[in-house]
């Protein structure tokens, strides 16, 4: 039996309206078999499930906090493309210096950039930026700049601040579900006896309807459908002459 702290469901929290949401689809479509074999299976009892749903979609997935998260991520993304030049310049510093200036940080800056990864960014910018500072002299004498050493600390910094951001709507949306669970347990025992009646109604006749009574099927459903699709690397245009440096 689940303590008002511990979850019912084995999925993400997430998930678990999506799923509810499908098999709402499917109660809808079947609600005349449904009612047929219990009266408790009404057209009330439908939307009485949706309802439930969308309360728990706005404690798990709110919308608002879903259009922040975005604003957020297309700041990383900007500040991080912003570095493509600034990468670039450094690179032709270094090779005109002459020395030996192995693990500078700049692939993995470039990495990060194509991948839209702040934590990899910040990693790899204090690398940067610790090189910078170590062979400074020699880098200036190619006509390194203060201003394009800023360019540098400045998006550090502005990495940080997003990724801190982040992490404070993530914590905070976590504490609210967890101090929500029972509500979200409430969801999931209405989806069992969904799932338990569809099960009893198809299971010997239509293999069809009785997976999308099945919760590790309707799951998998979920899960399939957010994976991501391979991601392409962008062209960031960099000098061919340029880019070995590490």
């Amino acid at each position: 039996m689940a303590t008002p702290f511990s979850r019912k469901y084995k999925c993400k929290d997430e998930e678990l309206p999506v799923v509810c949401n499908i098999a709402a689809d499917s109660l809808e479509r079947d609600l005349a078999d449904f009612s047929a074999y219990s009266p408790k299976f009404s057209q009330g009892h439908l939307i009485d499930f949706r309802t439930y749903i969308e309360k728990v979609f706005e404690i798990v997935l709110p919308q608002a906090e879903i259009q922040l998260q975005k604003v957020i991520t297309e700041r990383i993304v900007g500040t991080l493309d912003s570095m493509t030049d600034a990468a670039n310049r450094l690179s032709g510093y270094i090779k005109f210096s002459h020395t030996d200036h192995s693990d500078f940080g700049i692939t993995l800056l470039r990495k990060a950039i194509n991948d839209g990864d702040a934590e990899g960014g910040i990693k790899s910018l204090q690398t940067v930026i610790a090189n910078i500072a170590h062979f400074k002299e020699a880098l200036v004498q190619q006509g390194l700049t203060e201003e394009l050493i800023s360019v540098f600390a400045t998006a550090t910094e502005a990495l940080k601040v997003d990724k801190a951001e982040q992490a404070k709507i993530f914590n905070n949306r976590k504490r609210i579900v967890q101090n929500n669970l029972g509500l979200l347990n409430g969801l999931f025992d209405q989806l069992t006896e969904i799932c338990t009646a569809g099960r009893i109604l198809f299971k010997a006749s239509d293999p069809a309807k009785l997976q999308e009574y099945t919760f590790e099927d309707l799951k998998k459903r979920v899960r399939r459908a957010s994976k991501p699709g391979k991601k392409v690397s962008k062209d960031k245009g960099e000098d061919p002459a340029v880019t070995d440096e590490k």
